[in-house]
């Protein structure tokens, strides 16, 4: 199959149509730009051939949809992205206009270069690129692109709960995240899932002079301290009842995988700047992959600016982060918090700001391998395998939602600066994650599910 000739002929006409939606601009948080954008996608999947494109609504932002029918017998893939993008500030840190694309050194900079509009785009301009070379597709192929995933894509399990007949395939295959560092291409079989919560101590009506008042008012930071020190010991690990019990094992298949991911613990110190840090392969992956996080992201109470006020401050914050693996439930996480905040600290305030399951595809799945070969010709680069992402994406929408195998394929270079200034993506990346996916459609055909 000719797709790199195909490639080749067509790459000035192909970065004109990234560069187009590039310059669109498509803030979910702000909600600029988004319809105008939805409808200029909506147009690149007729342009590539989709036989069916509509726009489907949601209680916020649009949905994209577009199908390729070929027929009840023949595999179906949904191929799953977004079209918007993080707001761009802090602007002046920007090298060129962050919606005014432009290439420096082999890299195109701009919002949503990796994030998400330049890893979707190869995505539905793989669907041109294989009719041009073969003249049909060889298994059905849908597509969903969303206008909410930077806010936390609010209403997409829903959406795809309420219309899931339409969503139905044996695969959702989807683009999204940087690529392991020199350019080594990996499938993804799932994501860690999220629950973030907040606690709040409130003592006093205001704030109290901390010497006439000091002894006599309480203060709220060392209460929410005392009961931080309860929830999590020096090792790290959580005390809260029940936090552990439903935590899924790695299968001996998913150890095996691991051992064969690449690893450099100087890269690791140097991409985390922390020179402390000692971990063996075996240890960061597990850490990543298989076991939760208890995270402080903020703690905020009294005064905090330049000198001295002293104070005994009226409240205080602390913001947690869980980052949660197979099968711990985000509703029962929380759950156990509260109890266990009402039990060291009743008076203590306890919201939930978010939450997000963990998902996880069987590494023995069928496509699994053709996959990762298909990146690997593509990009030219040994391929891994990945049992799970340590960060969080709405992959359970598809696991759990919708009961379909899911597998994530990053084409954006480790660089790549999502939701950062001077976002980016390698020029060469965008039209090898085009070649990859012609490659993982042509794959599908052959696999018995």
């Amino acid at each position: 199959m000719d797709f790199r000739n195909v490639i080749n002929a067509n790459k000035e006409s192909y970065l004109d149509e990234l560069f187009e939606v590039l310059k669109q601009k498509s803030i979910s948080a702000q909600n600029v730009g988004i319809r105008e954008c939805a409808e200029l996608m909506m147009e690149k999947l007729k342009d590539a051939g989709m036989q069916h494109v509509e726009l489907m609504e949601t209680e916020i932002h649009p949905v994209v949809y577009g199908e390729y029918f070929v027929s009840d017998d023949a595999p179906t893939i949904l191929i799953y992205g977004h079209y918007d993008v993080q707001p761009p500030d802090p602007l002046e840190e920007w090298h060129s206009p962050p919606f005014e694309p432009t290439i420096r050194d082999g890299k195109i900079y701009a919002r949503g270069a990796g994030d998400n509009k330049g890893q979707i785009m190869a995505q539905i301009l793989a669907i041109r690129t294989y009719l041009e070379a073969e003249g049909e597709l060889p298994v059905n192929v849908k597509f969903l692109i969303e206008g909410e995933e930077e806010i936390g894509s609010v209403n997409l399990d829903t959406f795809v709960a309420q219309n899931r007949g339409k969503f139905e395939a044996d695969l959702v295959y989807t683009s999204d995240g940087p690529m392991l560092p020199e350019g080594h291409p990996y499938v993804l079989l799932g994501v860690r899932g999220m629950l973030y919560v907040e606690l709040e101590a409130r003592e006093a009506a205001f704030d109290n002079h901390s010497g006439n008042k000091g002894n006599i008012v309480p203060n709220p930071a060392w209460k929410l301290m005392d009961l931080l020190r309860t929830m999590r010991d020096a090792d790290g690990q959580v005390l809260i009842e029940g936090f552990y019990d439903t935590v899924k094992a790695p299968t001996a298949r998913e150890l095996e995988l691991i051992e064969s991911l690449p690893f450099d613990l100087d890269e690791v110190r140097r991409n985390v700047g922390h020179e402390g840090i000692e971990l063996t392969k075996a240890e960061y992956y597990r850490k990543l992959c298989f076991e939760p996080t208890f995270n402080i992201s903020g703690f905020t109470s009294g005064y905090g600016g330049e000198g001295a006020k002293t104070i005994i401050p009226q409240d205080a914050k602390v913001k947690i982060d869980m980052r949660l693996v197979m099968d711990q439930d985000p509703d029962i996480i929380f759950e156990l918090i509260r109890d266990h905040v009402a039990k060291h600290a009743p008076d203590i305030i306890v919201k939930k700001l978010g939450q997000m399951s963990p998902s996880r595809s069987s590494a023995d799945l069928p496509f699994i391998e053709p996959i990762r070969k298909a990146a690997e010709a593509s990009f030219g680069k040994e391929a891994f395998i990945q049992p799970s992402l340590g960060g969080s994406l709405p992959d359970a929408v598809w696991t759990k939602v919708l009961g379909t195998p899911s597998v994530i394929v990053p084409y954006a270079n480790v660089d790549e600066a999502n939701h950062s200034p001077n976002e980016n993506l390698v020029v060469e990346h965008f039209y090898s994650g085009i070649e990859t996916t012609c490659r993982v459609i042509a794959e599908m055909k052959n696999i018995k599910l």
